[in-house]
Parts: structure tokens; C-alpha cells; sequence
């Protein structure tokens, strides 16, 4: 049954995402706005405690939801499943972010690139920048926004697939190094890298496959896997950031942060629509692998 869910919800996914009243990762993120307006306390550890008990409440309501659903017939569930993934709309993304570069409108690519894929300010990047930190942000959410909740389902249902969502939310949303979050932010923090360990390792070994496909560097791929993967603060966005850094022969660089492929050259537009159509092949890779393997629960 797990299968045809997985499909459906795939399929389902080209229609788009559901309006946000009914939409569940916009749930998660109402309740996680709710929960910071109530934060309290002082003290770091205090506020340790305060941002954990928060994410407990709202990661006990997410995986119970999920695991209530988890009976009902695989077509409801691969409607519940669907709104979990944003294949569509990181793909979607990304292409507006490379059609304006192709216009030559660095400011609305700029604009779309901060809109849609990433946190950090944009108003001063090049246009090969640009390029990077979308084919960054494809890599790398291609594994947390579509392949992990895949995972997570496939191992444990639709309760599993829910608490992964909302761990990754809680992330996006609390897990920053900035003065309010540090303390209070850090279990989303931690319960997010936790999570993504293996989904993030899994994306990256089906991308460095891909990569042997014409068109892509193979070897190139496994070298900087090996050499770059653990570049970056994160413990997993280096995976795939580094896979593809390497399959596409571009260097990925964020300023201050860390340098992928140091030897690739400037990425442009075209390398942009070169890793959309390797996190494609990456992603048929994945699932391939996940409705081939056996599942936790029946």
C-alpha cells in the first residue's frame, strides 16, 4: 500500500500545493509562530528548556495527527501525504529564479530568489551568485522537502512523514544562531539535523549516481562528495550541496560560509536548468530505491 501512496502523492504533487487554510506545513507554521510569541524565559537555560517543551508540544500534535490518519484507505492517505512534499514548488521556484536570469533581470532574479528559496539577503549578488544559491537550495531541498518526507513515510507512515515536517518547519523557522534563537531555538536545531542525517546522505549517493548520466562529471561528483561534504555548519547540506557541486563542475560558494568545488568555475543560468534536470534523475533514483525497499510497518 505504501507504494501506491508514495505515487499517488508524487502525482498529486503536479497539481500544486492545496489553498493554506488547508494546507498542513502552514498549520505547523501558524502554531510555531504562536508557540515563539509565548516564550518567556530569561536565562539560556531556561529558554533551552522553553523552545524544547514548544517543540514537543507541536511534535506530539503533528505525529498524532499523522498517526490517526494512519488507518484510513491509501487514496486518502496519499491526499494527506501530498501536501508533505514540495517537488512542484522547488522546481517551480527555481525555474523562475533561472527564466529571470535569462531575461537578464538580475533584480527580479534577486527578488525571486529570496521570495521562494533562501534566508540570507540577496539585494548585492552577482548573477552567478544567484545561480549558486539556487542550485544550492535545489540540493539540498530537493532532500528535505521531497526525499526525506518520502523516507519518512515509507519507514513509519504518515505519522513519521508529519513529524518530519514539522521538525524541518520548526527548523526554518527557530533554528538560527541569531540573539532570540540561539538558546530557545536549539532543539528545533538539533531534531532537525537528527532527522536529515540519512535522507541528506541518501540524496547525495543517488545524485552522485545520476551524475554518470552524459552531461554531468561522475567522477567529479564522488571526489568533491568525499572532499566538500563536510564544508558547510550544517551536517547534512553539504551532502547533496557538494554532489552537485561536483557533477555540475561549478564552484558553490556562500559568502562567509564555506566554498564548494574550489576549483569549479562560476556557475551561470545554464547550470541552473543543468541541476534541475539532476535533481530529477536523482530523485527517480531515490524513489526507485524507496518503493523497492522494505518498509518498517506493514
Amino acid at each position: 500500500m505504501k507504494r501506491r501512496v508514495m505515487v499517488l502523492a508524487l502525482l498529486l504533487d503536479a497539481l500544486g500545493e492545496p489553498p493554506p487554510p488547508l494546507h498542513p506545513v502552514v498549520w505547523m507554521g501558524n502554531f510555531l509562530k504562536w508557540a515563539r510569541r509565548q516564550w518567556q524565559a530569561e536565562q539560556p537555560g531556561s529558554r533551552r528548556l522553553e523552545g524544547a517543551a514548544w517543540w514537543s508540544v507541536g511534535a506530539l500534535a503533528a505525529g498524532g495527527a499523522g498517526l490517526s490518519a494512519a488507518r484510513l484507505p491509501w487514496l486518502a492517505q496519499g491526499v494527506l501525504l501530498k501536501p508533505l512534499l514540495a517537488r512542484r514548488a522547488l522546481f517551480g521556484a527555481a525555474g523562475e529564479v533561472a527564466r529571470a536570469l535569462t531575461a537578464e533581470n538580475l533584480p527580479e532574479a534577486r527578488r525571486l530568489l529570496a521570495w521562494h528559496l533562501v534566508s540570507r539577503d540577496t539585494a548585492e549578488l552577482s548573477a552567478s551568485e544567484v545561480a549558486a544559491a539556487v542550485i544550492e537550495s535545489v540540493s539540498e531541498n530537493l532532500s528535505d522537502s521531497v526525499i526525506a518526507p518520502l523516507l519518512a513515510y515509507r519507514w513509519g507512515g504518515l505519522g513519521a512523514a508529519a513529524l518530519y515536517r514539522y521538525a524541518n518547519t520548526a527548523d526554518a523557522m527557530w533554528g538560527y544562531r541569531t540573539p532570540d534563537l540561539e538558546d530557545a531555538g536549539r532543539c528545533a536545531a538539533r531534531a532537525d539535523d537528527a532527522l536529515n542525517l540519512l535522507p541528506s546522505r541518501l540524496t547525495a549517493g543517488c545524485a552522485a549516481l545520476a551524475a554518470g548520466l552524459p552531461g554531468f562529471a561522475g567522477r567529479a561528483a564522488w571526489n568533491i562528495w568525499r572532499s566538500d561534504a563536510r564544508s558547510t555548519s550544517s551536517p547534512n547540506a553539504g551532502q547533496p550541496m557538494s554532489v552537485f557541486a561536483g557533477a555540475l563542475g561549478v564552484r558553490l560558494e556562500k559568502r562567509g560560509n564555506y566554498v564548494l568545488n574550489a576549483a569549479g568555475r562560476a556557475p551561470d543560468v545554464q547550470d541552473v536548468w543543468r541541476a534541475l534536470r539532476l535533481a530529477r534523475w536523482t530523485l527517480a533514483l531515490a524513489l526507485g530505491l524507496l518503493l523497492a525497499g522494505r518498509s518498517r510497518l506493514a
